[in-house]
């Protein structure tokens, strides 16, 4: 059977289209991904729901993947810390290949089924964490491995795939299938299939995040001031909570190094 991932484009001669055409073209493909994410939001909310049950224990999330769905993970759990404020480790990216393979595909990594847990073991994973594998075909060895084990061992398991009923769905506890269609570039899972990675990603981490108290009302009172866009937002956040000018605001957050500490001094 087919995969969807790999179905031919609804577009034919793409060489022959003007830049205009091509762009307009792949934009009316990416306007379906979002439906295709609200399709799914059932399952990520089950998956959700477990991850959050056990972070709330003190477990750790972990992302495994190979490729572009590889990187997007690491690119969701190395923004946590900065975002939110929680400590580097709580939420962990893993790529087949290692650190490399962010920046240049290395051959063949994606096909060993017992490199994925010996990834994870420099991390000492224990039953409370949780593990997402990503992989837009569902059919990714280091990936299914990876979870085939960790589920043994009772770690939570869910995964994000565009492919229904994939070999890596039928593996985990929790599976996300978000089917987008056959990409406009046939078989270029790094276009639509890798948005809706993204988007899943940003919905799984967010609301963890807020689950885990790192939001209040509706800011990120716990973001690293890392730069001065961060300390004047820091800043602003501030003289909105607290009514205070600028000037009061600034030192308060030099003083504490944190919105939220700050709020919570002046608060009393």
């Amino acid at each position: 059977m087919q995969l969807v991932t790999e179905m031919s484009s609804a577009y034919e001669h793409l060489e022959q289209l003007s830049i205009a055409e091509l762009l307009q073209n792949i934009n009316q493909e990416d306007k379906t991904v979002p439906l295709a994410v609200e399709e799914a939001l059932p399952q990520i909310e089950k998956l959700v729901a477990a991850i959050a049950q056990k972070m709330k224990q003190g477990g750790r999330l972990f992302y495994i993947g190979a490729g572009t769905s590889g990187r997007l993970g690491i690119v969701d759990a190395s923004e946590c810390p900065p975002t939110f404020g929680v400590p580097q480790g709580l939420v962990v990216g893993l790529i087949a290949g290692g650190d490399g393979a962010i920046r240049k595909a290395v051959e063949f990594a994606e096909d060993n089924t017992e490199q994925a847990w010996k990834d994870l073991q420099a991390y000492t994973p224990t039953p409370l964490d949780s593990l997402i594998g990503i992989a837009a075909s569902g059919k990714t060895p280091y990936v299914i491995g990876g979870v085939q084990i960790a589920r043994q061992f009772g770690m939570t398991t869910g995964c994000i795939v565009c492919n229904p009923s994939s070999p890596l769905s039928q593996a985990v506890e929790f599976p996300v299938e978000v089917v987008v269609g056959a990409e406009f570039v046939t078989g270029s899972t790094r276009m639509k299939a890798g948005t809706a990675q993204k988007l899943v990603l940003n919905m799984i981490s967010t609301t963890l995040m807020i689950q885990l108290g790192r939001v209040k009302g509706n800011k990120m009172v716990d973001m690293q001031l890392s730069n001065n866009k961060l300390i004047d937002r820091g800043v602003r956040m501030l003289m909105g909570e607290l009514q205070i000018d600028a000037d009061t605001a600034s030192q308060l957050l030099q003083q504490y190094g944190n919105v939220r500490e700050a709020i919570n001094a002046y608060q009393g």
